[in-house]
């Protein structure tokens, strides 16, 4: 569903600088644990390499795998929404590299530059759209009388 390939094509050729020029590369391990849910949602990532596992805590059990992030997927949105809290928790599959962004620097750019602060919310929100309708399914295909419906009998 979203329109943009990620979040750098979402944005006008002068937002897209802004935003680079904050931007920072990073390299992470294997297993490296990027945030917890329920903890203080500080900064965001476009995935450009490797994959990230989103889960989310289940009492008495391991925590659940509920999606896995790759190439130019957007891995954090809890950081643009009060109360800033992380509602899920994320870990490295493999080694990922990323650009890394600082959330406070980025909603501060979002405040003061109202088409760049447009670009975001629309960007998030796409992306939010198609990770529910996602969700959607699969839960349609765990649990609907006949599945989805996406796949042919």
């Amino acid at each position: 569903m979203a329109t943009a390939r990620d979040l750098f094509d979402a944005m006008p050729a002068d937002q897209r600088r802004r935003l680079t020029e904050i931007a920072r590369e990073v390299s992470l391990p294997r297993a490296t644990r990027l945030f917890e849910e329920g903890r203080r949602a500080d900064r965001f990532w476009i995935i450009r390499s490797g994959r990230v596992a989103l889960d989310q805590r289940v009492p008495g059990r391991q925590a659940a795998i509920v999606e896995t992030l790759g190439r130019d997927e957007l891995l954090g949105w809890s950081w643009l929404f009060p109360p800033y809290l992380w509602h899920l928790g994320a870990a490295t599959v493999g080694p990922v590299e990323a650009v890394e962004f600082d959330a406070a620097t980025v909603r501060a750019l979002c405040e003061s530059d109202p088409v760049l602060g447009r670009a975001m919310y629309r960007y998030v929100a796409e992306t939010l759209s198609d990770r529910l309708h996602g969700t959607r399914t699969r839960l349609l295909d765990l649990y609907g009388p006949q599945g989805s419906g996406l796949e042919e009998p």
